[in-house]
């Protein structure tokens, strides 16, 4: 395992998600957000169709977007209680920064749909890693949220999908490592 963290494969190999609600100030700003935006374009992306697309939520939008999620977890559960409307809320607030990641295909294209949806989620890991790089910490969560379509319809239309929210900002409390795959398990040498 690699500890200088100087080098790229270091800090490949020291990317831990953040839990977005452990994510504090500071943030990244405007400036570094765009960076890491355009750094997350730099990701394999068969024919050049940039098939995706990012949603920066302003710090002064995220009682609108806590708003939203309320009103569309309602829409779907009228029975909803008053924690379940709390935790949603917290959702919305929770870290210094917010973009919402929409996977946003080609369908006039011949480049099948399961590569743009895999260049998506490049874009999106590339957004981690270059949070990451910069000295922060980032969290990618979906939820009922990124299913629900009076919220994808917030930022995009159909055949639009959220494939997630990513939260950024500085870690309260160090990262904990977690178990990873079993190498002997996940990776393998083709034979016949």
């Amino acid at each position: 395992m690699f500890n200088d963290t100087s080098t790229p494969l270091s800090l490949l190999t020291t990317r831990r998600s953040g839990k977005p609600r452990d994510l504090a100030a500071p943030g990244p700003d405007k400036a570094q957000l765009q960076e890491m935006c355009a750094i997350a374009c730099r990701t394999p992306d068969h024919g050049k169709l940039a098939p995706w697309r990012f949603v920066i939520v302003e710090p002064d939008q995220r009682d609108a977007f806590a708003a939203l999620l309320v009103d569309a977890y309602r829409a779907d559960r009228p029975e909803a209680k008053r924690l379940e409307i709390e935790s949603i809320e917290q959702f919305a607030r929770q870290a210094p920064a917010l973009v919402v990641a929409l996977s946003s295909p080609r369908t006039d294209s011949q480049i099948p749909l399961w590569e743009q949806e895999l260049s998506t989620g490049a874009a999106c890991m590339n957004l981690l890693h270059a949070a990451h790089a910069m000295g922060f910490a980032g969290g990618w969560l979906t939820t009922w949220a990124a299913f629900n379509d009076q919220v994808r319809d917030a930022f995009g239309a159909a055949p639009e999908r959220i494939a997630g929210f990513i939260f950024i900002g500085t870690p309260s409390r160090p990262l904990e490592e977690r178990p990873r795959p079993d190498l002997t398990q996940t990776v393998q040498t083709w034979s016949r």
